[in-house]
């Protein structure tokens, strides 16, 4: 008989290193391998010539048939035992030592004989469900994946890569009852409830990530589904955005500029396009001493900053809308905050109106909303059920407009360009100009230098266009030098914006600028 109780604790790790991955031109020579539950859980990603497709498998311990009978028996036992919601703080850590106790306990209680080589394996499977989310654990733990994609039962989840974008996993959910548990439990950990009577959830997981997910075949004919929405906790840095070449410098130093001086920018585009990417990499060039206040339906939003009053708009419970907090009430009650700026994570309805009304009283903003173009988006403005006179929209200054695009086979996100508002006629229609703009036959960004904006600034704080030319080409070298020397972390991009703000001449001297 095994001594299992003098068993030493197993080390697993849900937080490993973030593998350095390298994008590829030719994806029949993708061939990569990485731990996401170490040293438990892997990722391998190949080329696979028989599909003639790249594929995400899920590489997990393989249990035999006893193994398999006592794990059952053990997580149903300490399921039994223990509300881990109730009882147990969200501690990762007490949790795993409660797992491994009475892991222990129960094995001795059912006297099953486990060797240590099983014993680990078992205790995998169980931190895995109780600490995590079943089968869907090591995805989650995917650094690099952004969204996550289940269509129903015996349908292969797919996943949205950073780099290789859309790809096919090797996990399903063979049977109806397995994806419903897991559905049930998604919305559990979102403090929600779904079922035959409120079939749709929309809900945000304690660590951020966003959740929507069915339950009836009445709704989607497969059986249950889910989309998570993966929350990033470190965001893109404005370097890591020039790296990848979704704008150019040109681009975000007159981005920077604009901030600084308070204009008010929509940023638009179709679903995932990268819009609130932008919209966090744009937080960025904020003052480090400025109040900023952001209004989102579900948290997205991660501003690297300290004076920052996050709101996030909560739905009903029940049938009882009185106590539903709209994104209108949030952002009505924003400008009683004081704040310098107002983030708004997404405009759709009403609440379009009073993020208007509060940029014509001075509250600077910035926001995002579904729109391919200027002419749509002022259709959208215009039209019930945001219904804008051209008075308000006149309030707007830029417009900044992404875009998903292939380029040399590779999905990537562009800036495809940034509209000035010049003008709103009575009549709806809008006079524009367009300094920057992308080419996607060449895959170039192209700028005028006629920068109507900068002309309002120039106007508005006494500064003259030889000095806002002359800043905005030190920003442009500053943001290129950052991007040549490799400073694209989190800490040392807003650590050096920010000394900029008090210190000028030490940044361009560190630099090697030309003051």
């Amino acid at each position: 008989m095994m001594n299992i109780e003098s068993y030493e604790k197993v080390k697993i790790d849900f937080h490993p290193k973030i593998p350095r991955l390298e994008r590829a031109a030719d994806k029949t020579k993708i061939d990569v391998r990485y731990p996401v539950i170490s040293p438990f859980a892997f990722v391998h990603i190949y080329w696979d010539d028989q599909i003639y497709e790249l594929v995400y498998e899920i590489e997990e311990p393989i249990l035999t048939e006893q193994e398999k009978m006592y794990r059952e028996q053990l997580t149903s036992a300490i399921r039994d035992l223990i509300n881990f919601e109730e009882v147990i703080e969200r501690n990762e850590e007490t949790l795993l030592d409660y797992i491994d106790k009475r892991l222990k306990i129960l094995a001795i209680e059912f006297g099953f004989d486990i060797p240590y080589d099983s014993y680990k394996k078992i205790y995998y499977y169980l931190c895995r469900d109780f600490v995590g989310i079943n089968e869907i654990e090591p995805i989650l733990r995917d650094y690099y994946v952004e969204d996550i994609e289940c269509n129903g039962v015996n349908s292969p989840i797919y996943v949205i890569h950073r780099l290789y974008r859309s790809v096919k996993t090797n996990l399903l959910f063979p049977s109806m009852d397995r994806l419903e548990s897991l559905v049930e439990k998604l919305a559990q950990r979102c403090g929600k409830h779904i079922s035959y009577a409120e079939p749709i959830l929309d809900g945000t997981l304690p660590d951020g990530n966003r959740v929507n997910a069915t339950y009836t075949v009445d709704i989607t004919s497969r059986g249950p589904t889910f989309t998570i929405r993966k929350f990033t906790k470190t965001p893109w840095t404005p370097i890591q955005l020039l790296s990848f070449r979704t704008l150019s410098p040109e681009m975000l130093a007159y981005i920077w500029l604009l901030v600084e001086y308070r204009m008010n920018i929509l940023i638009t585009g179709g679903t995932a396009s990268g819009k609130t990417t932008l919209l966090n990499a744009a937080a960025f060039f904020i003052k480090p001493e400025a109040r900023v206040v952001s209004i989102e339906d579900t948290r997205e939003l991660n501003l690297p900053r300290e004076n920052w009053l996050p709101s996030v708009a909560r739905s009903s419970t029940g049938n009882r809308r009185e106590n539903e907090i709209t994104l209108f009430t949030l952002l009505r009650n924003s400008f009683r905050q004081n704040p310098d700026y107002v983030i708004v994570g997404e405009v759709r309805g009403k609440e379009a109106f009073v993020l208007f009304q509060g940029m014509a009283s001075g509250h600077s903003s910035i926001s995002t909303m579904h729109s391919e173009s200027v002419d749509t988006l002022m259709k959208r403005l215009e039209t019930p059920p945001i219904e804008l006179s051209p008075t308000l929209l006149n309030m707007l200054d830029c417009i900044c407009i992404m875009t998903h695009a292939v380029v040399n086979n590779q999905e990537t996100r562009k800036l495809r360009e940034i509209i000035e508002i010049v003008n709103i006629n009575s009549d709806g229609t809008a006079i524009v100009n367009t300094p920057y703009s992308w080419n996607p036959s060449d895959d170039k960004f192209y700028f005028r230098k006629n920068s109507k904006i900068f002309e309002k600034i120039s106007k508005r704080y006494g500064i003259s266009m030889e000095e806002i030319n002359e800043e905005f080409r030190k920003r442009v070298e500053i943001l290129y030098q950052m991007y040549k020397k490799g400073i694209s972390k989190f800490e040392e991009v807003q650590e050096l914006i920010n000394r900029y703000y008090k210190k000028p001449g030490e940044v361009l001297r560190q630099l090697g600028i030309q003051e």
